[in-house]
C-alpha cells in the first residue's frame, strides 16, 4: 500500500487535477516531490514506476521534505 501511495503523488504530479481525484497521494506529498521530479526526473514524467524509481535513485540529493514522505512510506 505504501509502494501505491509514493506512485499516486508521482501521478498526481504527472497529469495534473485530474490524477488528484484517481488517487490517493496526499497535496502535501505531492508538493514535497514535486520539484525533485521535475528537476531530476523529467524524462520518466508520464510513468509512476520509473518517477518513483528515479526519485528512489537521486534519494541523496532530494529536497528534506521529499525524503521525509519517502522516509514516512518506509521507503
Amino acid at each position: 500500500m505504501r509502494y501505491l501511495s509514493i506512485l499516486a503523488f508521482a501521478a498526481a504530479l504527472m497529469s495534473g487535477g485530474t490524477a488528484l481525484a484517481q488517487h490517493s497521494g496526499t497535496k502535501a506529498e505531492q508538493s514535497a516531490c514535486s520539484r525533485d521530479a521535475q528537476r531530476f526526473c523529467r524524462k520518466e514524467l508520464g510513468n509512476d514506476g520509473a518517477v518513483q524509481g528515479c526519485l528512489q535513485t537521486n534519494r541523496a540529493s532530494l529536497s528534506s521534505r521529499c525524503k521525509k514522505v519517502f522516509e514516512s512510506h518506509g521507503m
